[in-house]
């Protein structure tokens, strides 16, 4: 297994360019800019993954899928959340069905 610890590397280098200069850094560009435009990021990278799926090319579903991660870690971060809070929630569905999962949810 490669170092996991990279998601949590890149998600501060993200905290620390929400108080940097949207001309300078794409992040604090993408911030700036507010939720609308991070949705459209993901929404649009989302895109691109489906794209490469369908392909099949490995590496192009690869590049694609960390740019929908790194995206992903923009909203999070917008949302002041960080990627451990996610990795709580999946360690909190593991050993869970999924179905299971999703019935309580509409329960709640």
């Amino acid at each position: 297994m490669t170092d996991p610890a990279v998601l949590y590397r890149v998600a501060e280098v993200i905290e620390s360019r929400k108080s940097a200069d949207p001309t300078a850094s794409y992040v604090a560009k993408l911030l700036h800019e507010g939720q609308d435009k991070i949705l459209k990021k993901v929404a649009e990278e989302s895109a691109e993954v489906l794209l490469a799926s369908k392909e099949g090319d490995k590496s192009h579903i690869t590049r694609e899928v960390a740019d929908l991660w790194f995206h992903c870690l923009v909203l999070l971060a917008h949302h002041n959340l960080q990627p451990q809070d996610v990795l709580d929630e999946l360690r909190r569905r593991e050993g869970i069905s999924g179905i299971d999962e999703k019935a309580a949810r509409k329960e709640a």
